[in-house]
């Protein structure tokens, strides 16, 4: 990944919640939809998953923050 789209969203307790806004957003600013998405560690919970957006975590990514974009 290039770029992306950094996210930050502390009020939402539900990682899912969290990056279907992001995503929303995402595409409303680069016209396509994202594919990937990195959240740290601590935030990704066993079994989460979004409609073809791939979580991965990332110790670099800070808590409630999501880096999202396209893989190539």
């Amino acid at each position: 990944m290039k770029s992306g789209l950094l996210w930050y969203d502390p009020k939402s307790s539900y990682l899912e919640d969290k990056i279907q806004a992001a995503a929303k957003r995402y595409q409303e600013k680069f016209g396509i939809v994202p594919n990937i998405a990195f959240v740290n560690p601590g935030d990704l919970k066993t079994g989460a998953r979004v409609k073809n957006i791939k979580i991965r975590s990332k110790p670099t990514i800070m808590p409630n923050y999501i880096w999202l974009g396209v893989e190539s």
